[in-house]
């Protein structure tokens, strides 16, 4: 089997498409699919089949995948080695979430410059069960979910636990509760919510509080930037839930939540099997945290 064609299927795997492994490897549509032609007759059995216009990988094409990280994991080791005793390394790409960006990622790169580790970093605000796509483009990705949501279930990710930031409620200083430190959530009945767009962590976090407690939140806006979610509230806009150590706005108040468990769990997700230099960014993720 040859170590190209066996990328080209795990680009496939990765993408979904013939058209996006093209676009990803600089080749033709054309030339993907008679490269995973010739890696069928290879091992002698179908790896994709049609689905309407489109192909997906076979049983068979799933198992290979599978092996295919681990010999490309293996190849990479041995480049990676080799790349040592000429006097050089390979970036590590990491991704993550904006505001894990901005706690982590001062110290991740004051870290990697002392080890002389070439860290390419890039911030990727997607929903959390979209996150492990971007292993496709990215060596470490850092990702963020609702402490009661199941971590990722997946033979070819690997996810390692960062860490658990706990969610507050945040009002205006003008509110009448903003004397207060903790606050239930029966007691918020009456407020307008600004929350994320659904799909991200703290939104379901305020839905797991609101199954819970069977207090209906009133959401009237739903934004991405916490910096504008904090402004709007001290502007006495509405009420809402933020993470614990993104809270900076000096015309906010935390409050925080009585009677139930609010966090978000930051996770980094990586291949099975990361190489030397990837393992050690994970250990100045761990190392920030």
């Amino acid at each position: 089997m040859d170590i190209k064609r066996l990328r080209i299927l795990r680009e496939f795997a990765d993408r979904g498409s013939v058209g996006a492994v093209a676009g990803a490897m600089h080749m033709t549509p054309s030339a993907v699919s008679q490269q995973l032609k010739v890696l069928s007759r290879e091992v002698g059995v179908e790896l994709t089949e049609p689905v309407g216009r489109n192909i997906r990988l076979t049983d068979a094409g799933r198992a290979l995948v599978l092996r295919a990280d681990s010999i490309i994991a293996a190849v990479d080791h041995a480049d990676e080695e080799m790349r040592a005793y000429r006097g050089g390394s390979a970036p590590v790409r990491l991704a993550s979430f904006p505001s894990g960006a901005t706690l982590l990622l001062p110290r991740v790169l004051a870290n990697a410059r002392s080890d002389d580790v070439m860290v390419i970093a890039s911030e990727l605000d997607v929903g959390y069960s979209d996150a492990p796509k971007a292993l496709a483009d990215n060596h470490i990705v850092v990702t963020h979910r609702d402490e009661r949501a199941p971590t990722v279930s997946d033979a070819r990710v690997a996810v390692t636990e960062l860490t658990r930031e706990p969610i507050d409620v945040v009002v205006s200083r003008d509110s009448p509760i903003a004397q207060r430190d903790t606050v239930e959530l029966g007691d918020l009945a009456d407020f307008n919510w600004i929350s994320v767009e659904g799909g991200f962590p703290v939104d379901d976090v305020l839905l797991s509080i609101a199954a819970a407690t069977g207090v209906q939140p009133r959401v009237t806006q739903r934004l991405l930037n916490f910096d504008t979610i904090e402004a709007i509230v001290a502007a006495n806009g509405g009420i809402a839930l933020m993470p614990r150590y993104v809270i900076r706005h000096p015309g906010v108040k935390p409050l925080t939540l009585k009677g139930v468990q609010a966090a978000r769990v930051y996770e980094a997700l990586t291949r099975p099997d990361p190489s030397a230099s990837v393992q050690r960014v994970l250990g100045y993720l761990l190392d920030a945290v």
